[in-house]
């Protein structure tokens, strides 16, 4: 049996698959204070009002040009069973840098790191960090 193809599917397969593509890194939740951020200084009205912002790791930092960008953020693991809510997809506006913010991060050198309100936005139980789905 001879499988035809369709070159107009594998197309628009492959455009679909090339479109939805999502990167997989690590986050952690900083608390406040938040001012001064690296991209903003003392500007209060950089925070959105849904509270649901970040400050960018070194993989995602790219010389200060991350200020400003928005990512879509979804918690996929964490080292507790149940700590993330299924399928709670959330936005969040990059504010600082997340190695020179003056409030620590809840552990070091990861990914993004959310606001406290950004992070339990996804999350249902405590945790210093979490793998997570992100894209721009």
């Amino acid at each position: 049996m001879q499988i035809r193809k369709h070159p107009l599917l594998i197309i628009f397969l492959f455009h679909l698959l090339h479109c939805c593509h999502a990167d997989v890194g690590t986050s952690a939740q900083y608390t406040p204070p938040y001012l001064p951020t690296a991209c903003y200084g003392d500007d209060q009205t950089q925070f959105p009002s849904s509270n649901l912002f970040a400050a960018a790791g070194d993989g995602i930092w790219d010389n200060g040009a991350s200020c400003g960008r928005q990512y879509l953020v979804r918690c996929i693991s964490a080292a507790q069973p149940g700590t993330c809510i299924p399928d709670q997809t959330i936005q969040v506006k990059i504010v600082d840098y997340a190695p020179n913010a003056l409030s620590p991060p809840s552990a070091q050198s990861t990914t993004i790191v959310l606001s406290q309100t950004a992070f339990s936005a996804i999350t249902n139980l405590p945790a210093d960090a979490i793998n997570i789905e992100f894209q721009q």
